[in-house]
């Protein structure tokens, strides 16, 4: 396991690409909370790395915004290295 450091840095990318396969699947957070059932600060959160998901959210994530999940983590798993 990397670093601290590194674990920061790692996570700053899943949050990017959170809110990008959001923004690909044309949804707003306040789209996207809705879908959870939860208030678009939630899915801000996430983003912005103020709240951690945990990988059964990142599947529901994923599924929402038409993702396979596990394309998903093969693709942050070629960002992480």
């Amino acid at each position: 396991m990397g670093t601290s450091a590194q674990q920061n840095l790692a996570y700053r990318k899943l949050c990017k690409r959170l809110r990008q396969w959001r923004e690909d699947a044309d949804l707003t957070q306040r789209e996207l909370g809705a879908i959870f059932g939860k208030p678009h600060s939630y899915v801000h959160k996430c983003e912005t790395g103020d709240r951690r998901i945990d990988p059964i959210e990142l599947i529901y994530w994923c599924r929402a915004c038409n993702i396979d999940p596990a394309a998903a983590i093969k693709q942050l798993s070629k960002a992480i290295k």
